[in-house]
């Protein structure tokens, strides 16, 4: 048997020491020197590389489950959408008030309580018959209606991921880390002002979780090209607004 330079002994033996510090006081399995062991090896390539990769995978993704808080133009909208390139379903709450968004095709369906509808009024005050009519029912919005470009706009996957996917500023690593249990690499935009965002380090790397630069929100996704149903509301569930829809 060929021996082991000192070297190395003392190492592999400082290795286990420490190891087994970890384990008692975490409850963890097992210890590695490599970082990367049993990984999808993302987390070696340069940050660009990473960048790339993680693009790519959520591009090519048949749909994603998106949730989180997103700030724009001063408000703070909290989403909870299931996404894919024909279609989208889930909820939007801003300033309060909770509304559910479908989209099958072209065709956007907006669903809310008489509260929101109250509210949307001009100057917050609506028809007592307009509400009752809308309460709880699926609004088809016109394509020519300014609504539809904001209110589409949070249920088309790839113009949410290529506007979200930014870091700012000079792009670097920013160490391993973990989410829901999922190994991660860390990337950030000037130290982290400019945004961050954890890509998956186990199987496909899928982005994970973003923050946004400037408090603009913090997002998560999963459900990485998990497929789901959309299924067009009953007529007796769907009506038209009528007249041009409130895009507050």
């Amino acid at each position: 048997m060929t021996a082991m330079p000192q070297g190395r002994t003392r190492r592999a033996a400082l290795v286990t020491a420490i190891c087994a510090l970890v384990v008692s006081g975490t409850g963890l399995t097992g210890c590695s020197e490599d970082p990367d062991e049993g990984t999808n090896g993302v987390g070696k390539l340069p940050v660009a590389e990473i960048q790339r990769k993680a693009r790519t995978a959520a591009g090519t993704a048949d749909a994603v489950h998106l949730s989180g808080n997103l700030v724009t133009s001063g408000r703070i909208y909290k989403l909870d959408m299931q996404l894919k390139s024909d279609g989208a379903t889930g909820s939007v709450t801003a300033q309060g008030s909770t509304f559910q968004l479908l989209r099958i095709g072209e065709q956007l369906y907006l669903k809310a309580d008489s509260g929101f509808w109250s509210d949307a009024g001009n100057d917050g005050k609506a028809d007592a018959g307009a509400v009752d009519k809308l309460n709880g029912k699926y609004v088809r919005v016109p394509q020519g209606d300014p609504a539809y470009k904001k209110f589409s706009g949070f249920t088309d996957k790839d113009v949410l991921l290529e506007g979200l996917l930014t870091l700012h500023g000079k792009v670097a690593t920013d160490g391993r880390h973990e989410q829901a249990g999922v190994r991660t690499i860390r990337i950030s935009g000037d130290k982290g002002s400019g945004g961050t965002l954890d890509v998956s380090l186990e199987g496909v790397p899928y982005p994970l979780v973003l923050t946004r630069a400037g408090g603009g929100g913090t997002l998560t996704f999963s459900d990485w090209g998990k497929d789901f149903a959309l299924e067009k509301p009953k007529k007796g569930d769907t009506v038209d607004y009528g007249k041009q829809l409130p895009t507050s």
